[in-house]
C-alpha cells in the first residue's frame, strides 16, 4: 500500500467524500487509514460553513488531522504547513496507516507532495512590502513584479496581494522564486505515493458550486461570520480574505446587499475552482476519477484494491 495518497481536484468535486470512503474501504479490509487536511481555509477553528468542513460527528471515526488548528488570527503560511503536514504524516506511517491528503489548495498539496524547498523570510523586509501594500495597493507591486519576474507574475493572481508582497520578497533576497507553481521536474517527497484527481465537467461544476454558496448563506455564514468577529476575524491577514468571509464581512458592515455578497462570492469560487483545475492538470500520473464515479461507494473499493496492486508492485 503506498504510504500517502493524494486526493486532489476543484471545489465542490467531492473530494471529501472520496478521502472518507476510501479510508472506510481500507478500514473495511482490516487496515487503518488517517486524513490529513490539504484545504488552507480548513485550519482554522469555526470557519466550517464557509469552508464546507465535514462536522466531526460526519467523519465515521477516521482521525483527522490539521483542522481546526489556527485562530484565525494567526496568518496561514505554507512553509509552516508543509513542516506540520510532513510530520502528521509521518506519525500516521509510524502508526502503520496510511495517510489520505485531501484538499484543493494547490501550494500546499504540492508542498507536502513534491520536494518543495521554500526560499528564506525577512520579516523586516517583509513588514516594508506590507506597508506599501496597504499604502498603494496590490497593483503597484504586481506591476514591480511583473517587470522584475515575469515569469511568475504570470502565474501570481494579482489581486493576492500577499502572494505578490512573498513574491517580491525572495527576489530581493537574490533567490529563485518559487513562483506559486511547481517546480520545473517535481520529485516526490515520498516514494510511495498515489495522486488521485476528482474532476467534473464545467457546465455540471458551475451550477454546482453556486448552488453551495447559497447554502452557505442558507446554513448561517454570517451568524458565523458575527461569531468570528468577536474573536479577531476582522485582524486576520488570511481568514478575513478568505473567500465568502470577506463578502460576508462587507454585507455585514452593510457594504453590500446579500444578493450581491452571494453573486461576488459564486464569482470568485468560479474563478478560484478555474485555478485549481489548472494546477492540478500540471501532476504527472495522476489517476483522474469523474465525480459520478465519487458518488460510488464502489469507486473507493476498486481504488483501494489499485492502490493494493501497486504495492505489490513496489514490494
Amino acid at each position: 500500500m503506498p504510504g500517502l495518497v493524494a486526493i486532489v481536484g476543484a471545489t465542490g468535486t467531492g473530494k471529501t467524500r472520496l478521502s472518507l470512503d476510501l479510508a472506510s474501504a481500507l478500514v473495511e479490509s482490516g487496515r487503518r487509514a488517517e486524513i490529513v487536511n490539504a484545504d488552507a481555509m480548513q485550519l482554522y477553528r469555526g470557519m466550517d460553513i464557509g469552508t464546507a468542513k465535514v462536522p466531526v460527528g460526519e467523519r465515521r471515526g477516521i482521525p483527522h488531522h490539521l483542522f481546526d488548528v489556527l485562530d484565525v488570527t494567526d496568518e496561514a503560511a505554507v512553509a509552516w504547513y508543509q513542516e506540520a503536514a510532513r510530520a502528521a504524516v509521518d506519525e500516521i506511517h509510524e502508526r502503520g496507516a496510511v495517510a489520505i491528503l485531501v484538499g484543493g489548495s494547490g501550494l500546499y498539496v504540492s508542498s507536502v507532495v513534491y520536494d518543495f524547498r521554500f526560499p528564506p523570510r525577512d520579516p523586516k523586509l517583509r513588514a516594508e512590502l506590507e506597508a506599501e501594500l496597504d499604502a498603494n495597493g496590490a497593483a503597484s507591486l504586481f506591476a514591480r513584479l511583473r517587470t522584475l519576474d515575469p515569469v511568475t507574475a504570470e502565474r501570481v493572481d494579482p489581486r493576492n496581494g500577499r502572494r505578490v508582497v512573498r513574491a517580491l520578497e525572495v527576489l530581493a533576497q537574490g533567490e529563485h522564486t518559487h513562483g506559486a507553481a511547481l517546480p520545473e521536474t517535481p520529485v516526490l517527497w515520498h516514494p510511495h505515493t498515489h495522486i488521485v484527481g476528482v474532476q467534473t465537467p464545467r457546465e455540471e461544476l458551475v451550477p454546482r458550486v453556486d448552488a453551495r454558496v447559497e447554502q452557505m448563506w442558507r446554513d448561517g455564514l454570517l451568524g458565523e461570520v458575527t461569531g468570528l468577529r468577536t474573536q479577531g476575524l476582522d485582524r486576520g491577514v488570511t481568514a478575513a480574505r478568505a473567500i465568502g468571509y470577506a463578502q460576508a464581512i462587507a454585507q455585514l458592515d452593510g457594504e453590500l446587499s446579500e444578493a450581491d455578497a452571494i453573486a461576488q462570492t459564486q464569482a470568485l469560487t468560479r474563478r478560484y475552482a478555474r485555478r485549481q483545475v489548472s494546477w492540478f492538470r500540471r501532476y504527472r500520473d495522476t489517476q483522474w476519477i469523474d465525480t459520478a464515479e465519487v458518488t460510488d461507494a464502489e469507486t473507493a473499493v476498486r481504488l483501494r484494491d489499485a492502490l493494493d496492486a501497486g504495492a505489490q508492485t513496489h514490494d
